[in-house]
């Protein structure tokens, strides 16, 4: 698991740009913090959450804010191994036959369900327009079952500057229910209304919606990369030779990374 440094560098600019922002017109921090106004956000961020989708979504979505600084599993190193592994399966393959490439290849049980499902649709005999048809299906289903998540947390950036409007709602009322004519309450009580309103904003322009756009940016890159198993295995399963798989694996990524290596 590596730290995505430009994640990082973006969420620690906006935390230190917010607080600048405070030091330089108050010393008073405390007056930024409200328990109950905190409470009130988060509490009704979750609520909609938990009652728009299924709680086993909900609680990846949250799963999911964690990772937003981590860096894509998925990346051109990624591909580049991708393609080398489809090569050296085409050997296998070509030389000792679909069997042969059973006994030989183990995959890592770290590694994507799409790769262990396809390969498994190879070595039980499937191959052409059939493999490809069963691949894509699995792709489609694995893309649109993790994109999910990305819609909970979108509905939860909806919600939460919603719920900071309630809560200041809520602050005011009560502020003006205890007032009894002594308006020099009014500006303190005010202020502390209005901080459920920024925690609101805060929590979904600093965390939920980034969170989001990191889980829909993961998956394109899943989306894409399973792609290119996608031609590789189709091609591998019709027989087709390593510089041949080489070339339709080269056309989907970057020219430094292509491979060369394969003799013809």
């Amino acid at each position: 698991m590596h730290i995505s440094v430009s994640a990082l560098l973006g969420f620690l600019l906006g935390v230190f740009l917010f607080i600048s922002a405070i030091i330089l017109n108050t010393n008073n921090l405390l007056m930024f913090f409200s328990l109950s106004s905190f409470l009130m956000v988060v509490g009704g961020t979750l609520a909609s959450a938990m009652i728009s989708y299924e709680g086993r979504n909900v609680l990846l979505a949250i799963k999911e804010i964690g990772y937003a600084l981590v860096a894509s599993k998925v990346n051109p190193v990624t591909f580049y191994k991708d393609v080398g592994t489809l090569i050296d399966w085409s050997q296998i393959a070509r030389q000792e036959g679909v069997i042969k490439l059973e006994q030989a290849i183990s995959i890592p049980s770290g590694e994507l369900n799409f790769l262990k499902q396809s390969y498994t649709y190879l070595v039980n005999g499937y191959s052409g327009n059939k493999l490809k048809s069963l691949m894509l299906h699995q792709q489609q289903y694995i893309y649109e079952r993790n994109m999910v998540q990305a819609k909970v947390l979108l509905t939860m950036a909806s919600a939460a500057p919603a719920f900071g409007m309630v809560g200041t709602l809520v602050g005011l009322i009560i502020m003006l229910n205890h007032m009894e004519g002594d308006y020099s309450q009014m500006g303190s009580g005010l202020a502390i209304a209005l901080l459920t309103t920024l925690y609101g904003v805060l929590l979904a322009q600093i965390v939920l919606k980034p969170a989001a756009r990191k889980v829909e940016q993961k998956q394109d890159l899943e989306f894409y990369r399973n792609q290119i198993l996608i031609e590789g295995l189709t091609l591998l399963s019709e027989g087709a030779s390593p510089f041949v798989i080489e070339d339709a694996m080269n056309a989907y990524i970057e020219p430094k990374y292509q491979f060369s290596r394969t003799k013809r």
